[in-house]
């Protein structure tokens, strides 16, 4: 007989009852981890903004020198200003803007960081951000696009993609109807950069099938785990890459 909280249990007793008990997945067992990375680039963006308004942007709206100088322009890419193609990550036209894009951030980074660990969460948002920089190029590289929107759309992507090699359906999980509804806001209202949100949720899942799929993070070895980060660097090299290529040129605006 083993002793139990009320009373005493036989062995098999003891088996059963651990065969019947509700098994806490990886993901919400790391629930209470503090995603340091999330806040980290909450507190970027919002540097980022605060700088603009001190620049000439307004609170409402996006303008100013940080603007004339950091936002995605195909055409000042094609010129040489690569940098562009991350620094449009970081910044947002008015208040609302970053105000909706962080809170996604917070509520989407406190699930996949833990769950994931702190490097390949940066590593995973910061491809999924040059995704969404290519997917601008692609769609609309001479419309000026500001926003940390192409990251996010990319960590919904990793967040389904995890979800998925667990065994769990991201419509049930609330990931997919969370990824339906964004679409849908992206082709219903004017003035959003649908390259950018469909750039950065495409490489957002091939970055999540590299990383998650065949085996399970928490069984593969470092080898492993180093083969499929450096896989992850070269979908972002290949994005930059092709970013680079298909930016217009116009020598008129040097």
């Amino acid at each position: 007989m083993n002793s139990a909280s009320v009373g005493w249990q036989c062995p098999e007793c003891v088996k059963e009852s651990a065969k019947s008990a509700p098994q806490i997945s990886a993901r919400r067992a790391l629930q209470g981890a503090t995603p340091i990375v999330t806040y980290v680039l909450i507190g970027i963006n919002f540097a980022v903004f605060l700088v603009g308004l001190f620049t000439g942007a307004g609170i409402m709206d996006t303008g100013g020198t940080t603007f004339v100088r950091l936002a995605l322009y195909g055409p000042l890419v094609g010129a040489g200003e690569w940098y562009r193609l991350i620094t449009g990550g970081f910044m947002h036209d008015g208040l609302i803007h970053i105000g909706l894009n962080m809170y996604v951030l917070y509520f989407v980074g406190r699930q996949l960081e833990p769950a994931i660990g702190r490097a390949r969460f940066v590593l995973g948002y910061f491809v999924c951000l040059l995704g969404g920089s290519l997917g601008a190029m692609l769609l609309d590289p001479r419309a000026a696009t500001v926003g940390a929107s192409g990251a996010i759309f990319g960590t919904f992507g990793l967040l389904a993609v995890l979800d998925y090699s667990r065994g769990v359906n991201p419509l049930s999980s609330g990931i997919g109807p969370t990824i339906i509804l964004n679409l849908v806001i992206t082709f219903a209202l004017p003035g959003i950069s649908k390259g950018g949100h469909l750039g950065g949720l495409v490489v957002g899942v091939a970055v999540g099938a590299v990383l998650f799929l065949g085996k399970d993070i928490r069984r593969q070895s470092s080898n492993e785990r180093l083969a499929r980060a450096a896989a992850v660097v070269l979908i972002g090299v290949g994005c930059f890459v092709i970013a680079l290529a298909t930016a217009p040129a116009s020598p008129l605006l040097r």
